[in-house]
């Protein structure tokens, strides 16, 4: 295999700098999935349990190991064998909306434009697997509820919303998973965008309380990379995005202090969710998009 930087040559084509020259959100969507599944080279369905539907005839492309032999022998026609997903699992991917995930730097995408795309590239790829997905957006409380569904049409339904939607307001997760926990009413799996710049004390607390209503969870934390270091080289006025007030900084004279309260922060992070079995993720807005994929799959796989 060809490799591109270190990495297989297909990477290159799932990286925030290489998608956005693709026009639409639905289309980038739709790009990451088909090039993750090329990319793996072998079903995504892999490992799941599935139970037999119908037959489909043959087409270039399809996989040998379907074809119906003994149909064949009766027909001299291939066809091959098609399944259905044997799986209750319902997905729903909750999604930060607040002001902050509006920051960019020096990335391709700013922190919402990335998790959007991660958002529906997921969902996408949840709805070839037959399973049902749905959306929240929310900032100190849930904006918009999509339950989960199915459906084909969910897919642009949610595209719809997330090109529609713009990162405004605060940010509170406790009180947003509080009024989803009253919503789930089946098990189901909770996906957690954010950048999860809050009260870390509280935010573990309410994914705890999904994961004692039988909820399996990923926190999915998104970042700015600058976020992580406060590499800036000179003076700058900043901006709290959230309350709109304003500080003129020199980050040389802080980012000591800036990178310790950063690293105990994902340290309590990560602590608090390992400890009542709930996935934490923390990925940057240029990671290529497989690597949010795999992580779900694994643990749906595990489910």
């Amino acid at each position: 295999m060809a490799v591109y930087g270190g990495e297989a040559a297909w990477r290159q084509y799932l990286r925030p700098e290489f998608l956005m020259r693709l026009q639409s959100l639905e289309l980038r969507a739709r790009y990451v999935v088909e090039g993750f599944l090329v990319g793996i080279h072998r079903s995504p369905y892999h490992g799941f349990s599935v139970e037999f539907a119908e037959h489909r005839q043959y087409h270039p492309g399809d996989e040998p190991r379907l074809i119906d032999w003994k149909v064949y022998a009766r027909t001299d026609r291939f066809y091959v064998k098609q399944f259905e997903e044997e799986t209750n699992v319902r997905t729903l991917i909750a999604l930060d909306c607040s002001a902050s995930m509006g920051f960019q730097y020096e990335s391709s995408l700013s922190k919402w434009g990335y998790a959007a795309l991660c958002v529906a590239a997921l969902t996408y790829l949840l709805l070839r697997q037959k399973d049902a997905v749905g959306l929240a957006l929310y900032n100190t409380g849930v904006q918009v509820y999509r339950p989960p569904s199915a459906r084909a049409s969910q897919f642009r339904e949610i595209v719809q919303l997330l090109e529609e939607t713009e990162p405004t307001g605060r940010t509170h997760i406790a009180t947003a998973l509080s009024q989803l926990a009253e919503r789930l009413r089946r098990r189901s799996l909770v996906v957690l965008c954010s950048d999860f710049l809050d009260a870390v004390d509280e935010s573990v607390a309410a994914l705890r309380r999904l994961r004692a209503q039988n909820h399996e969870v990923i926190a999915l934390q998104i970042l700015e990379p600058v976020e992580r270091t406060l590499e800036i080289a000179r003076a700058a006025d900043f901006q709290d995005l959230e309350t709109a007030e304003r500080m003129p900084i020199h980050p040389y004279f802080l980012r000591n202090d800036y990178r310790h309260a950063f690293e105990q922060h994902q340290r309590q992070l990560a602590t608090g969710c390992a400890e009542h079995g709930i996935d934490f993720f923390s990925i940057d807005t240029t990671t290529p998009f497989d690597r949010v994929l795999r992580q779900y799959l694994a643990k749906r796989r595990r489910m």
